[in-house]
């Protein structure tokens, strides 16, 4: 009987589970944002977008968090959906990827919450590149030390995956110096994401 065997059903069971629980959190960040929306007073006379127009920060943090969860959610599903089983190490990365998005949907309330500021900004770069190392540290640990994906899966669509998610923590990572310039400038680097997926795209063809 191969000792092995128990071993590997654990960590199948695991990766259910922790899957399981990646749905949960994503539900109460869902929940959480939507108890987010502005909500009309007792006695209240304003029409629906009246309430909106007052408190438009409200909003936007809402829309913001709506489109973050939508990209990580696709990111988690990508990714969860070329494995076969978890670790030790993938679990523990996994779990901290879940608590630096919690992390980053915090600093985007606080920076639609208050005056743009430097040190904002900075948190919020900060926070974004948090949430992509534990990701790709996930995934290439995943494929290339535990041998966790599927064996369907080929050595060039596993590292195209790679890329994909690489992308959006190196962008985060360039934001951070011209955070410390006029927001504008800030906000337009965080647009050269397509940019930044060619080039990895194109330094990966050569390899």
């Amino acid at each position: 009987m191969d000792s092995k065997a128990p071993v590997e059903k654990r960590w199948v069971r695991q990766l259910a589970r922790l899957e399981t629980l990646m749905d949960v959190v994503y539900g109460l960040i869902i929940w959480r944002l939507f108890q987010l929306l502005p909500r009309p007073m007792e006695d209240d006379t304003r029409s629906v977008l009246e309430v909106f127009a007052d408190d438009p920060r409200a909003a936007l943090t809402v829309i913001i968090g709506i489109l973050i969860v939508i990209v990580y959610w696709m990111q988690s599903n990508l990714l969860f959906g070329h494995l076969e089983r978890t670790d030790t190490r993938h679990t523990i990365l996994s779990i901290l990827q879940l608590f630096c998005l919690l992390l980053f949907l915090y600093a985007i309330a606080v920076g639609t919450t208050y005056e743009a500021a430097t040190d904002l900004r900075v948190f919020e770069s900060v926070t974004a590149l948090l949430v992509g190392v534990p990701s790709y540290l996930a995934w290439r640990h995943a494929k290339r030390k535990a041998n966790l994906v599927s064996p369907s899966l080929s050595k060039a669509e596993a590292d195209a995956v790679s890329v994909q998610i690489l992308a959006e923590p190196i962008t985060a990572a360039l934001t951070i110096p011209f955070a410390f310039f006029a927001p504008l400038l800030w906000e337009l680097v965080w647009f050269s994401f397509p940019l930044v997926s060619w080039v990895l795209r194109k330094r990966q063809d050569k390899l």
